[in-house]
C-alpha cells in the first residue's frame, strides 16, 4: 500500500448540519413530528479530517466556506478537533454549504445536501492542497470533479484514496488515478450498473473487481453494520462487523476512510487499518451527529481490546 507517509490530507466539503430527530423518516407527502433539532458541523470533507485527526495523524483539510457564521463554526470545529485548516479558503460570494437531516429513531437518516462553497472549489484550491513525498490524500465527490482530479494528478507519488460519495457517474474518470477507492453497497452497485446483495460477499467481491481500473488498485467496500470487504487482484480480505447500540448513522462511512487513511499514513498493511476503520465506524454510530461522533484514537483502541 505504499510506504510510511507523515500526514493525511483531505480535500473535501464542509457543511452545517441542520439535524431534525424524527420518530419515522418520512415518506413522500407526509408530515412527522420533529423530536429535536440541533446545528452540528459536518461535510464529507471535513468528517474525514477530523476522524483521521482524531486517531492521532497529522491533517489537513482542503476546501471552501463562505465568509458568514457558518463557516465560522465549520472552522473553529475542525481546528479544535486537530485539523489544519490553513488551505480552507474563505468565498464572499458563495454561503457556506448547509446539509439537512432527518434521523429516525432507529438510526436511519435522509440527507439533503446544498452544496454552497463546496461547489466553487477550483483546480487551483485543490491542486494546492497536494502533499510532498508519501501523504495520503483523500477526496469525495462533494466538490468538483475537476478539482479532485487536479489533486490526484498534482500527487501522482502519493497515496490517493477516493470515496466516491455520493454516487456519480462522470467520477468513473476519476478511477484510475487513485490506488484506493472506497464505496459502499448502494455505491458499488450504482458504478458497477447492477443489484449488489450486501449479504452475498462473493457477489459483492465480483462486482467490485469490476471496478478495477489498474493492477495495483484496491477496491473497498463498506457493508454497514455487516463490515467491509476489500478485493484486489490478488484477493480479498473480509473484515467482519461489530456490535453497535445505533444512536445515529449519520458520518459513519466518512469515520471509516477517515481512520482507514491515517492508519495507512503511518504504514499499517491493508488488514490492520480496515480492522481499526471498521472500528472506529461502529464507534462513530453510538453518537448524534457526524463531526462530533468520530471517536478518539484510545477510544478506538479501547473498542478493540475489549473484542
Amino acid at each position: 500500500m505504499g510506504g510510511i507517509a507523515l500526514s493525511v490530507s483531505v480535500l473535501g466539503s464542509l457543511n452545517l448540519d441542520i439535524v431534525c430527530r424524527v420518530p419515522e423518516l418520512p415518506k413522500p407527502g407526509e408530515t412527522v413530528v420533529g423530536l429535536g433539532v440541533a446545528r452540528l458541523p459536518g461535510g464529507k470533507g471535513a468528517n474525514q479530517a477530523v476522524a483521521a485527526a482524531r486517531c492521532g495523524t497529522p491533517t489537513q483539510l482542503v476546501g471552501a466556506v463562505g465568509r458568514d457564521e457558518a463557516g465560522d463554526i465549520l472552522l473553529t470545529a475542525a481546528q479544535s478537533a486537530g485539523v489544519g485548516t490553513g488551505r480552507v479558503v474563505r468565498l464572499a460570494d458563495h454561503p457556506t454549504g448547509h446539509a439537512f437531516i432527518w434521523v429516525s429513531a432507529a438510526g436511519e437518516n435522509s440527507i439533503v445536501v446544498s452544496g454552497g462553497a463546496n461547489l466553487a472549489v477550483t483546480p487551483d484550491i485543490a491542486g494546492a492542497g497536494a502533499a510532498a513525498g508519501n501523504a495520503v490524500l483523500l477526496a469525495q465527490l462533494e466538490t468538483p470533479i475537476a478539482a479532485i482530479e487536479a489533486l490526484f494528478r498534482a500527487a501522482a507519488g502519493s497515496l490517493r484514496i477516493l470515496n466516491a460519495a455520493p454516487a456519480i457517474l462522470e467520477a468513473r474518470r476519476l478511477f484510475p488515478l487513485v490506488e484506493v477507492l472506497v464505496v459502499n453497497e448502494t455505491e458499488l452497485a450504482t458504478f458497477a450498473g447492477l443489484a449488489v446483495d450486501a449479504d452475498d460477499l462473493d457477489a459483492v467481491a465480483a462486482a467490485a473487481v469490476g471496478l478495477i481500473s489498474r493492477p495495483e488498485q484496491t477496491i473497498v467496500v463498506t457493508l454497514g453494520g455487516a463490515g467491509a470487504i476489500a478485493v484486489s487482484r490478488q484477493g480479498r480480505i473480509a473484515v467482519a462487523g461489530r456490535p453497535a447500540k445505533v444512536v445515529d448513522t449519520t458520518g459513519a462511512g466518512d469515520c471509516f476512510c477517515g481512520v482507514l487513511a491515517a492508519r495507512l499514513s503511518e504504514g499499517a498493511g491493508l488488514n490492520a487499518a480496515l480492522v481499526f476503520a471498521n472500528a472506529a465506524a461502529a464507534l462513530s454510530t453510538e453518537r448524534p451527529g457526524a463531526t462530533p461522533s468520530m471517536p478518539t484514537r484510545a477510544e478506538i483502541e479501547a473498542a478493540l481490546a475489549a473484542g
